[in-house]
């Protein structure tokens, strides 16, 4: 819905609502300067996607990552309780953990030997006489814990100490995760592994693309073209029903769209025998969380983003991506996919199909909006020349007038967030 505010103009983003114009300046994805008070007010500060629960369904499971510019061990210790630790020896410095994933009881320095049990808890013993009796007696000798919360089985991790809690930062945000949970029995899971790649753009420009409904028919025509024959009929543009703004820079798109979903949107490409299975399916979700809840899971999709750098893209698939500049014109992206745990097999290879074909690095989405954000990027070269990005479509709206799929309000709710926490106001 749209809101009336006061207009509000920093160096960097115009914000002038009584006559429908928001700008952003190209410094912002350019500048060095701008990138390190980002990592200092946005990336120290905000709560991070650490990881999904399912990634360590057993007691001693571990996986490590960069989070924000620092490397992690996310694991579960002999009691099965989820810990983050900082990967870093605090005798000298190097990673402790050099696996990416695995199963262990301790962790190990390869540097001197120092090792830890899993709960992050120092447990070498050395020469007597080589350190004082009561060495360790403050923990400075521990793996160094990092702040670590969940919601559902989302973990999230915050470097800043005084932060808010998790629940409190998703704010109306949680009821995308609650939409995601209830798409099986069970809960869902990580499916396979995690796709990584680097993209040579502003990492802000991913988050902006990946709830663009106003690039979709232009930049990705050959995959609209292509599902013209899988749904036997014209593939029209994704019909957004609901542009949410979810609060602390979150916001979703929300809508019908003519592919097909495998929590139970049939299309004629799956074949006859499939649509019984689909609506079996369909059942159990009506049976467990009641019609009105289920038509919003098993018809209508939903692109997330979650600030300042979590996308969740609940569509033909759902997908969780993750991407960390690396400079201002470099970022390292992570994506997984998720699906419902203990879901058939054929319903299982359907939705990695759909991951793949779209959503994956060769897909036929992913290449196109690398090309934009690349493209776009080479040409902030001339913004001395041509300063200003312009993302006011859809701003002019009278109150309480519906905003529409290629309008551009849920990136406005990102900039806001990202203009207040950079110091804009």
């Amino acid at each position: 819905m749209v809101t009336q505010n006061k207009t509000r103009e920093s160096s960097l983003v115009v914000d002038d609502r009584e006559n429908g114009l928001f700008r952003v300046n190209r410094k912002a994805f350019l500048d060095e300067e701008i990138l390190h008070m980002e990592r200092e007010k946005i990336f120290n500060r905000c709560w991070l996607f650490l990881g999904h629960a399912s990634e360590l369904p057993n007691p001693n499971d571990f996986v490590t990552r960069n989070v924000g510019g620092k490397e992690l061990i996310f694991n579960r210790d002999r009691k099965g309780e989820f810990h983050a630790f900082l990967n870093t020896c605090p005798h000298r410095g190097a990673m402790v953990e050099r696996q990416e994933s695995g199963n262990s009881i301790a962790f190990k320095c390869f540097y001197h030997g120092w090792a830890f049990n899993n709960n992050g808890n120092y447990a070498t013993r050395h020469q007597k006489g080589t350190y004082p009796e009561n060495f360790n007696h403050d923990g400075c000798a521990n793996l160094i814990p990092v702040k670590l919360e969940q919601y559902r089985d989302f973990f999230f991790v915050n470097y800043d100490d005084g932060a808010n809690s998790l629940d409190s930062y998703l704010a109306d945000a949680k009821i995308i995760f609650d939409l995601i949970d209830q798409h099986g029995p069970d809960g869902m899971e990580v499916v396979g592994g995690a796709q990584k790649y680097s993209i040579r753009s502003n990492w802000k420009l991913l988050m902006e693309n990946s709830y663009d409904g106003y690039h979709a028919l232009d930049t990705h025509e050959t995959y609209f073209k292509y599902l013209t024959e899988a749904i036997g009929g014209p593939a029209e543009m994704p019909k957004v029903t609901n542009v949410m703004n979810l609060k602390n820079g979150h916001a979703s798109i929300e809508g019908d769209a003519p592919w097909g979903r495998p929590v139970a949107k049939w299309i004629p490409a799956w074949g006859e025998n499939a649509k019984s299975e689909v609506e079996e399916i369909k059942r159990e979700v009506v049976s467990r969380v009641g019609a009105e809840r289920a038509n919003r899971i098993c018809q209508l999709g939903r692109n997330t983003g979650i600030f300042p750098n979590l996308v969740i893209n609940d569509i033909m698939a759902i997908t969780i991506r993750t991407f960390y500049p690396v400079e201002p014109g470099v970022m390292n992206v992570t994506a997984w996919a998720l699906g419902v745990k203990g879901e058939k097999r054929d319903f299982r290879k359907r939705r990695l199909d759909n991951f793949l074909e779209f959503l994956g690095p060769g897909g036929f989405a992913t290449p196109d909006d690398v090309e934009a954000l690349e493209s776009a990027y080479r040409g902030y070269a001339a913004y001395k020349l041509a300063p200003w990005n312009d993302i006011s479509r859809g701003m002019s709206r009278g109150q309480g007038e519906p905003f529409k799929a290629d309008d551009e309000e849920q990136m406005r709710c990102f900039w806001r967030e990202w203009d207040r926490r950079m110091g804009g106001e």
